[in-house]
């Protein structure tokens, strides 16, 4: 099993990432990185590009911490981080949150208020 960590290259991203592997160490597991795009839109600052998928590598490796980064194109991200956790069995979800207000969470929707409802495991929220 891994702890599953939902990132994007932002600040959002980087506390859940410090989080997941912090949680995978507690636990002596692998963690599984989940960086996912629709591809409604031609340049998805969410989605890592190569540059950003080597730092995101490096950082891995330096941790010691066995890793998989899973990037994929035309599924939601708020069903792809609980479809992944199912499939590995994931211990655990990391994931990077924000402030919204209530009128902004039903406008917008919320990805992490998604995956904590349909995650089949617990889930960790971290902010910055």
């Amino acid at each position: 099993m891994a702890v599953v960590i939902g990132f994007i290259p932002d600040e959002y991203g980087e506390a859940a990432l410090t989080a997941g592997l912090e949680e995978a160490q507690r636990r002596r597991t692998g963690v599984v990185v989940v960086n996912s795009t629709r591809g409604d839109s031609l340049i998805d600052k969410r989605y890592l590009g190569s540059s950003g998928r080597t730092l995101l590598d490096e950082r891995l490796a330096a941790s010691g911490v066995d890793h998989e980064v899973r990037q994929t194109m035309g599924r939601d991200v708020a069903e792809e981080i609980p479809a992944v956790a199912g499939e590995i069995h994931a211990d655990a979800i990391v994931i990077g949150i924000r402030h919204r207000t209530p009128v902004g969470k039903l406008i917008m929707g919320s990805v992490a208020q998604r995956v904590i409802i349909d995650a089949a495991c617990p889930v960790v929220a971290v902010k910055p």
